[in-house]
């Protein structure tokens, strides 16, 4: 942990950074003044509010609560309204001065309700209510609380409304098991619950949890990443137009059933991670955050500031006070209401740049983090809140979706870093998918594929990929449909003809991802399905579609049939995550490519110092007796083979030959060895004696 929270703020190690990337040192000033800025708010939030963790609890306050007598108090934050009313079921929607808030200090309400006659609460479970925002206009106008932790909307009507959530004891669900201990590395599921039915549906949290969760667990991920969980009114926006950051998505179920969902994930000792979106919100006003006071300012800049131009959506203010409340606090209610383990931030380079990336290539040059166009306050605030998760919670990871390659972005706070823990490896699918779309396998480039593998900052780590969700959404396509798109609805039973198409898909769809796992990071993603090649792209329900759910689904039936070649590379996929578990190779430093020849398009490299990776990319060359370096001498033997009958290969490999190395140096290795490589073949030796 990185202190108390609660204290002083400790001393910074900022000199750890220069000793880390010596190339950092010209800019030691703008670390040192940003880390200072970091270091006053800090200082503040310790002497006004009694620390971080004081701080951090606002839905303990604001929001709409019963009282321990029964009552009702809310309060809310609107600094730019004239009046507010709570209307609801509870008084017939009518507006009256009895449910007029009083205006307090710094821009807060309140309001308090004493309990009925007979000491019950006015306000029931899953009440409807409003508040109604009286503005500068005079105008009263329909809100959702910021703070609801329960929204909903009635059949064929596009607005969400707030249901007051206070169920009975009884069915308030209880986690049965704690926190998994922190992953030392990362092999992540990257989910999303509404299209985890192979129905055309919206599935539920309990679907997921009964349904999918097995095959995570049975294929060897020890984490799920939770997309589109936070409420967002339209749904085709993936879950990144948030409209109400405190209330689970209905569109899957209950509050309860989403947190039996992670109790469920932790049992099988699987974390879980939240896709938590920090870097906009929804212009939606009516159930949104967008005008919440009758301003445009509130929550988020006004002007030209507070407007994501591409997106179509508001920007936080991150100095604003109370908008720290809100976002460190929504941070934490996630953690203690539902008991995630951890964030994927979304738009982390939108965040970290006046520009928010846009048109920006980002060359690597210094210059470009460290200058006028950085973004201090909200970087500052995602130092704050990495700061804090990783103070109160040990067992936290969080992860930062940047593709700009903020230097010390993933080093620790006090030494000046932004405090996540990985970054995602962003360049990776950008490359498998431009070489399917563009190369053929001959023109592949060798070098470059290590180059772009390997390239990232020294003590920074990395989740690699080979495709995400991104790769996955319609006007682009999954890898599996990149390679056999024009036969994967023809060819895909094991009793159809094996064609050139589909053995080339199968077998580089597995060494893809192999090496992507063996050599692109510390940690590795997959989306929900692309494990076993799922056909087609995903297509939320819209009107371009005509409201279809036919591509918004993952057809597990594919998977499961056993006259279906699905089943060789989701094989694949759980031996390959499963040797990760084995061999621990995500968490161990030294990977060291002793081999990478364009013309034979072989690459072998070493990793966790008793396993040598071996690829063959050429599509007809395969090498008989080919030399190998290797650091460590011994006894190897094959312990996974992309070419396994298993996996739909040919079986060219005897996995009962024993590899012994020769005490002669070899391509930068103190010994050597001979293997055969067959063509589009991947395999791992792992040392035995």
């Amino acid at each position: 942990m990185e202190g108390s929270g609660d204290g002083d703020v400790e001393v910074p190690e900022i000199e750890t950074l220069f000793r880390l990337d010596s190339y950092l040192k010209p800019h030691e000033r703008e670390i040192r003044r940003r880390y200072g800025c970091f270091q006053k708010i800090l200082q503040n939030i310790n002497e006004i509010e009694g620390g971080i963790a004081n701080f951090s609890t606002g839905y303990d306050t604001f929001g709409v609560h019963r009282t321990k007598d029964n009552g009702i108090c809310v309060t809310e934050w609107a600094p730019g309204a004239e009046g507010i009313f709570l209307r609801g079921d509870f008084n017939d929607w009518k507006f009256e001065d009895k449910y007029a808030f009083k205006k307090l200090d710094f821009g807060k309400w309140e309001l308090k309700i004493p309990p009925e006659a007979d000491g019950s609460c006015p306000i029931k479970h899953c009440s409807k209510l409003k508040l109604g925002m009286k503005t500068r206009s005079g105008q009263i106008e329909d809100r959702i609380c910021p703070w609801a932790t329960h929204v909903n909307r009635p059949k064929d009507v596009a607005i969400y409304e707030q249901l007051f959530w206070d169920p009975p004891k009884d069915q308030i669900y209880h986690a049965k098991h704690p926190h998994p201990p922190r992953a030392d590395r990362l092999r992540i599921y990257e989910s999303h619950v509404g299209i985890a039915s192979w129905e055309g549906k919206v599935a539920t949290y309990k679907e997921f949890t009964q349904n999918v969760i097995p095959r995570i667990a049975d294929l060897g991920y020890n984490a799920i990443q939770m997309m589109a969980v936070m409420e967002h009114a339209y749904y085709a926006s993936f879950g990144y137009q948030i409209t109400s950051y405190f209330a689970a998505s209905s569109r899957y179920g209950s509050p309860e059933d989403l947190k039996e969902l992670v109790d469920v994930a932790h049992s099988h000792g699987i974390i879980v991670l939240l896709d938590i979106v920090h870097s906009h919100a929804s212009k939606n006003v009516v159930d949104g955050l967008n005008n919440f006071d009758g301003t445009s300012a509130c929550f988020f800049h006004d002007a030209g500031r507070g407007t994501h131009d591409l997106w179509d959506s508001r920007l936080f203010n991150y100095t604003e006070w109370e908008v720290m409340r809100f976002l460190l606090s929504n941070l934490r209610w996630w953690v203690e209401q539902y008991k995630f383990d951890g964030f994927r931030f979304d738009g982390v380079t939108s965040m970290l740049y006046h520009t928010h990336g846009m048109g920006h290539g980002f060359s690597g040059n210094y210059n470009e983090y460290f200058g006028m166009n950085t973004d201090t306050e909200s970087l500052v605030y995602l130092m704050l809140a990495n700061y804090m998760l990783h103070t109160l919670y040990p067992f936290m990871i969080t992860i930062a979706e940047d593709v700009s390659g903020m230097p010390a972005l993933c080093r620790p706070v006090r030494e000046g870093g932004g405090g996540f823990d990985y970054r995602l490896a962003m360049a990776l699918p950008d490359m498998w998918i431009k070489y399917l779309k563009e190369k053929s396998d001959e023109d592949w480039d060798i070098n470059y594929i290590v180059h772009t593998l390997t390239n990232r900052r020294y003590s920074e780590k990395c989740i690699a990929y080979a495709e995400s969700h991104d790769q996955s959404l319609v006007g682009d396509k999954t890898l599996a449909f990149w390679l056999m798109d024009k036969e994967m609805y023809t060819h895909m039973a094991v009793f159809s003809e094996n064609t050139p198409v589909i053995e080339r898909g199968i077998a580089l769809h597995k060494m893809i991802r192999l090496i992507t796992i063996g050599l692109g990071g510390e940690g590795y993603l997959n989306f929900i399905g692309n494990e076993w090649g799922h056909p087609e792209w995903l297509d939320f329900p819209r009107a371009g579609n005509q409201e279809s759910y036919h591509y918004c689904r993952r057809q597990w039936h594919l998977v499961d049939d056993d006259t279906l070649r699905y089943k060789f590379l989701n094989n694949f996929d759980r031996d390959m995550l499963h040797l990760e578990e084995k061999y621990s190779w995500l968490n161990h430093s030294q990977n060291y490519v002793s081999w990478k020849h364009q013309d034979d398009k072989v690459v072998v490299f070493e990793r966790a110092d008793i396993l040598v990776f071996i690829f063959n990319f050429h599509p007809t060359k395969s090498f008989t007796d080919y030399k190998i370096g290797v650091q460590v001498p011994g006894t190897y033997k094959i312990v996974l083979d992309s070419d396994e009958e298993k996996y739909g290969g040919h079986k060219r490999l005897d996995h009962n030959t024993e590899f012994h190395t020769f005490n002669e140096p070899w391509n930068g290795r103190k010994n050597h060895m001979f293997v055969y490589v067959p063509c589009r073949t991947a395999f791992v030796l792992a040392k035995v004696d």
